[in-house]
């Protein structure tokens, strides 16, 4: 965070990309979801999108479902990712198995 407008500011660079596990340990979280940081997190947040967006870059963060991406999307930030590979899989074989019960 102390060189977010350094990087945003990179020649070349089209974008960054926040992993927000790895953002809330940044800012002193125990783990990852770590609620005790909430307010660091959201000012984090806050300052990455806003750097970015100050330097013309896109602001892009991982989100755990469609909610969250709304939201964050809302926020201002340029692009989204929706959960996980597994967490797709893992609903959609649920779905699966659920018809095939039914």
């Amino acid at each position: 965070m102390a060189d977010i407008a350094e990087i945003c500011a990179t020649p070349g660079l089209d974008g960054v990309y926040v992993g927000p596990s790895d953002l809330r340990i940044a800012v002193g979280g125990a783990f990852p979801g770590d609620p005790a940081v909430a307010e660091q997190f959201e000012a984090a947040l806050t300052t990455i999108r806003e750097t970015a967006a100050n330097t013309g870059i896109a602001a892009g963060i991982h989100t755990s479902a469609g909610e969250d991406a709304a939201r964050r999307l809302g926020d201002g930030y340029t692009f989204a990712t929706v959960a996980s590979d597994l967490t797709h899989l893992e609903q959609i074989a649920a779905a699966h198995l659920a018809a095939a019960r039914a």
